[in-house]
């Protein structure tokens, strides 16, 4: 679903994503995209945040309150501000406006890539074991002491990252290439921001101490308990 208020873009871009093999619908209504949103019909959500009725990320925040879909936001070029609101509510990934169809195309098949379960040829992936922390690749599933994660599908991919590499450090460039599926930049924040949300969720899990631990000048490790 393609949820924003400029209508030349939507047609563009509508146009060309279904040219490149997927489904869409579009609405300019952010409220009625909410509920569209959580419905379970939807891979994925393209929401923009500069809408004239509600924000973006007041859309974000509703639908972060009821479903883990995963969702790209559409941001101004420049307005880093907006990049990193959206990542902190729970954007998987953002796409700086004005944008080729091309751009966001690729993007979305990344997303949907790191989203998607394995085929039913493959083998089952092995849960991953770390203290309290269980997490079962095929499902999507984590869970912290018995209670589940509710995580994003960027969370989901981080957070296994660094369970597999329990113990040693993971530099962002590595979290961000296989995580978010693009090269890091020098001030890009998004592997912070992310991480920083996993902390805050392991910790109303339960967590007692700060599982993930930043090593300055590389990037983050997961902590073995």
């Amino acid at each position: 679903m393609l949820v924003d208020d400029d209508l030349e873009l939507v047609e563009m871009l509508r146009d060309y994503l279904e040219r490149d093999g997927f489904r869409v619908d579009v609405t300019s209504d952010g409220l009625a995209a909410t509920g569209k949103a959580v419905s379970g019909d939807y891979a994925l959500i393209v929401l923009d945040v500069m809408m004239a009725r509600v924000s973006g990320l007041e859309v974000l925040r509703c639908i972060r309150a009821r479903s883990s879909v995963p969702v790209l936001m559409l941001t101004a070029k420049g307005e880093d501000n907006d990049k990193v609101s959206g990542l902190e509510v729970g954007a998987d990934d953002y796409v700086p406006k004005p944008c080729t169809p091309r751009e966001l195309s690729a993007r979305i098949r990344a997303i949907l890539r790191r989203a998607g379960s394995v085929s039913f040829d493959d083998p089952p992936m092995e849960k991953v074991v770390v203290g309290s922390l269980v997490i079962w690749p095929d499902r999507r599933k984590a869970e912290w002491a018995g209670k589940a994660l509710d995580l994003t599908s960027t969370e989901f991919n981080l957070l296994e990252m660094l369970a597999r590499e329990a113990g040693l450090p993971v530099s962002k460039e590595v979290l961000s290439a296989r995580g978010l599926g693009k090269p890091r930049s020098r001030y890009d924040r998004s592997i912070d921001v992310h991480v920083s949300s996993i902390r805050r969720k392991l910790t109303m899990a339960g967590a007692k101490v700060p599982m993930i631990e930043t090593v300055h000048g590389l990037g983050y490790q997961l902590v073995r308990v």
